[in-house]
């Protein structure tokens, strides 16, 4: 399609060939907004994720070994071809997504960024001279490219979750083998082209399309793959983390959330909603650092939630590509099930729904955006990631009660309060046990930070200066003899 720039790739990225699975099998990609089928892709599986190992590792042997300066240019380029395709690939992220274009193209925008961080920051991965005990030695601690590396991104953000691992990747000499969602697949094969585009070798940077358990299967039992960085659900993380123990591989895991957000009685009311609808319902609540779960103080609870309830019902439902829409679909009919489900748990246990509730009129997976008032802990969603868009509105009276409400999941990814107290700011910086907090900010992602949860939200960073270090292996070398 011409509006794609050619950018629509149905076909898959082997060792510098765009290729087909064995024996034709293809797997239709639909829009969720229109529930048409926009095109097909490959659905390859174990054979064609083992060519491309192999020619990872093949490329692996002259990339590894490539200047410094050569990477950095390549991922400017990179950078740059993404930016001068910015409106291209956010229209295709949105036809097999589904959230607003505005949206999409901030995605793009920040998966560039990524790019350009990663080609800066590779040029402070230092190594370390560490003072010997004796005269006649030297000790010497330098850093090295992992190997091959298997990526496997998810379909909230199919762009900019490949960025944050590409980005790292080929900046420190990796290769790649990267698995896009099958739902949303174009935007990853895109970077596949891009990639080739700007002259990366054949085999760096491999993408593959088809059978998840396949080729995640393929990839997990091959010793050729040194680490692999999955973003997705804490299920299927945890399987990869016990697969990995065989091959002791490198995993950086980025799982669920079920991020709270703290609103105390000193705060700007206006400000913690403007931030509350970034953090909930932005891409439809489908994110896994959306907010699950609204702890407000009793004194500011009602006024709080009057307000909120006015932003929600402002928001618009369609199609991502018409003016105006701020909610696009949810990805699947599946998606919408777990969202009625919620709220039939919630209103049976006494929570009132004071804002949609319902599919959305549109049809199709669209779903109106829902607040619930009066939520208790014994409610799903007290516990259970949402990945939709349901508000759900807890009441509390001390700052005790919200930081162990807060903590009471075993994930422990974002979290976002607001106050003007900077004695509690910081007492929630110790007590609340998240790996990203926003004080006084609903939308906290930026390149120049680590991204990353405790507890059951995964292991390793993305972003920052920290997301080099899942990419590189330290060698040590002590050099004797030095002395006459």
């Amino acid at each position: 399609m011409s509006e794609f720039n050619g950018l629509l790739l149905e076909a898959n990225l082997i060792d510098g060939a765009w290729t087909g699975a064995e024996g034709g099998s293809e797997i239709d990609v639909t829009n969720p907004a229109t529930g048409e089928v926009i095109g097909t892709v490959p659905n390859c599986g174990a054979e064609e994720t083992g060519r491309a190992i192999e020619a990872a590792a093949r490329a692996f042997d002259s990339y590894s070994r490539s200047d410094l300066s050569q990477r950095v240019r390549l991922l400017q380029d990179l950078h740059d071809a993404l930016m001068d395709n910015q409106e291209a690939l956010a229209l295709l992220l949105t036809s097999e997504q589904g959230k607003p274009l505005p949206e999409a193209r901030g995605e793009i925008s920040i998966g560039a960024a990524y790019i350009r961080w990663f080609a800066e920051e590779i040029r402070r991965a230092k190594g370390e001279i560490v003072p010997s005990p004796t005269r006649d030695r030297q000790l010497l601690v330098t850093r090295h490219p992992v190997g091959v590396v298997g990526a496997i991104t998810p379909w909230n953000f199919p762009s900019s979750m490949l960025a944050r691992k590409l980005g790292p990747a080929l900046a420190a000499g990796c290769t790649i083998v990267a698995k896009p969602a099958t739902a949303t697949p174009y935007s990853g094969l895109a970077w596949g082209k891009l990639c080739q585009d700007v002259g990366f070798p054949d085999g760096v940077v491999n993408v593959l399309t088809g059978s998840a358990r396949a080729i995640g299967g393929a990839i997990m039992d091959s010793p050729t793959v040194r680490k692999v960085t999955f973003t997705g659900s804490t299920e299927v993380g945890r399987i990869l983390i016990r697969q990995s123990a065989d091959t002791v591989k490198k995993v950086s895991m980025e799982l669920g959330g079920n991020a709270p957000f703290l609103v105390f009685d000193d705060a700007d009311l206006d400000a913690a909603v403007e931030g509350a609808m970034i953090a909930k319902y932005r891409n439809a609540g489908q994110t896994c650092v959306c907010t699950n779960r609204f702890y407000v103080q009793a004194g500011v609870y009602d006024a709080f939630v009057s307000k909120l309830k006015a932003a929600t019902a402002a928001l618009v439902v369609g199609n991502g590509v018409d003016e105006g829409v701020t909610q696009g679909p949810l990805i699947d009919e599946a998606a919408v099930r777990k969202v009625e489900e919620l709220i039939a748990d919630a209103t049976g246990k006494g929570g009132a729904i004071i804002q949609g509730g319902r599919r959305h009129g549109i049809g199709g997976t669209f779903f109106e955006p829902t607040t619930i008032a009066n939520a208790t802990q014994d409610m799903r969603f007290a516990t259970e990631e949402i990945f939709g868009p349901l508000a759900a509105v807890f009441r509390f009276d001390n700052e005790e009660e919200a930081m162990a409400a807060a903590n009471a999941t075993e994930y422990g990814l974002a979290a976002y309060a607001y106050t003007r107290d900077l004695g509690r700011a910081f007492r929630l910086n110790e007590g609340l046990d998240y790996g990203l907090i926003g004080i006084n900010a609903g939308l906290i992602t930026t390149v120049e930070a680590p991204f990353g949860g405790l507890k059951q939200s995964g292991m390793g960073k993305e972003g920052g200066s920290q997301g080099l270090d899942d990419y590189l292996e330290t060698k040590y070398m002590c050099v004797a003899g030095l002395t006459a």
